[in-house]
């Protein structure tokens, strides 16, 4: 019998160099970097301030688009697309966490999670069911009227999560998702963002400078200077 093939990674970059221009200098953040991210793997990119981790996420979260060098994301080359097809990749394909939370102020939890799935036009009752699952997921169970100002920073980065990952999607981009937490509760978020990737099987890609985050990924992957090491 002939063994069935290996899935395509989630996302795969391959030569991919960016530079920006900063006054009268080019900046050279990214180097013939070539990369690829499986289903459920948590990946950690690591490496000092200005070494390339936000430019390589923006890449891979098709928010930037790369000088030189091949990208595909979920079995799509996404080289040439046009901007209003990457909005849709994002919005289908990708899940958002940052280290500033990012939520709504005036939305409750509830509506700060369900707000990915109104772009896609899901229907009001499905979106229910998504979101008070996912919100059970993370342990935020009982909260879904309650405003971010009323949570805790570990809970507010649930809420992230949650929101992230309320539509499935195929890869999660995450930026400094502990920096802002304190040891204990940090350790709680690293796990539970490990446990879901695996769990429903999204690609995690985690730009950190914390070894508590690290220690618990997958892989951990450095760059330095615009290359991976």
């Amino acid at each position: 019998m002939t063994p069935a093939a290996s899935p395509a990674p989630v996302v795969r970059l391959t030569d991919v160099s960016k530079s920006y221009r900063v006054g009268e200098a080019r900046v050279q953040a990214l180097r013939g970097v070539s990369l690829e991210l499986g289903a459920g793997e948590l990946l950690a990119l690591t490496g000092p301030s200005g070494s390339g981790k936000s430019t390589l996420l923006n890449l891979c979260g098709l928010i930037d688009a790369p000088d030189e060098g091949r990208r595909e994301i979920a079995g799509r080359t996404v080289n040439g697309c046009s901007e209003a097809t990457l909005t849709q990749l994002r919005r289908e394909k990708v899940g958002f966490i940052f280290q500033g939370f990012n939520l709504v102020p005036v939305m409750t939890v509830f509506d700060n999670v369900e707000y990915p799935l109104l772009l896609l036009g899901i229907p009001a009752a499905e979106r229910q069911k998504k979101v008070k699952d996912i919100l059970a997921r993370v342990g935020l169970d009982g909260f879904e009227r309650r405003l971010p100002d009323a949570l805790s920073g570990g809970q507010r980065q649930r809420v992230a999560i949650a929101r992230a990952l309320v539509k499935s999607p195929a890869l999660v981009i995450a930026d400094e998702p502990t920096g802002n937490l304190d040891s204990a509760t940090a350790a709680q978020i690293v796990d539970l963002l490990r446990e879901l990737a695996h769990e429903r099987g999204a690609a995690v890609a985690v730009a950190t400078h914390d070894d508590r985050m690290t220690s618990r990924c997958d892989r951990v992957l450095q760059l330095r200077d615009g290359a991976l090491q």
